[in-house]
């Protein structure tokens, strides 16, 4: 899922509009959130709605990580005040930042953008 280095802000919204294609929501009893039991119906449209009012053009962030790594990384979502989902563009894929007074902060929930998303849904 590593993006092109060319537009990497381009490459990721396009990663991102093939997620959302791709996603059914009608297969709520097939696809699960996370570790937690597959969720309704109901609930993918409402997250899938949730994640699309958050989304902003991908903008690159200084991200912590633990050990005190910071790397550049792609903000997606913007920050409903205590997180945000960003692109971690070494590794390939998305994760649940925490914001903090030295801007977001890793904190181990990876994978794709919807599920990350979904993590505090």
């Amino acid at each position: 899922m590593q993006v092109a280095m060319r537009d990497p802000a381009g490459s990721i919204a396009a990663l991102i509009a093939a997620e959302l294609h791709d996603y059914d929501p009608d297969a709520g009893n097939i696809r699960s959130v996370g570790q937690v039991a597959p969720m309704s119906e109901d609930w993918h449209r409402l997250l899938l709605a949730e994640f699309r009012a958050a989304l902003i053009d991908p903008q690159e962030v200084e991200t912590l990580f633990p050990g005190g790594m910071v790397e550049s990384c792609w903000a997606v979502t913007q920050s409903n005040g205590a997180y945000r989902v960003i692109y971690v563009p070494w590794a390939g894929l998305f994760s649940l930042a925490v914001e903090s007074r030295y801007g977001p902060v890793d904190i181990g929930v990876h994978g794709d953008a919807v599920s990350v998303f979904g993590a505090i849904h």
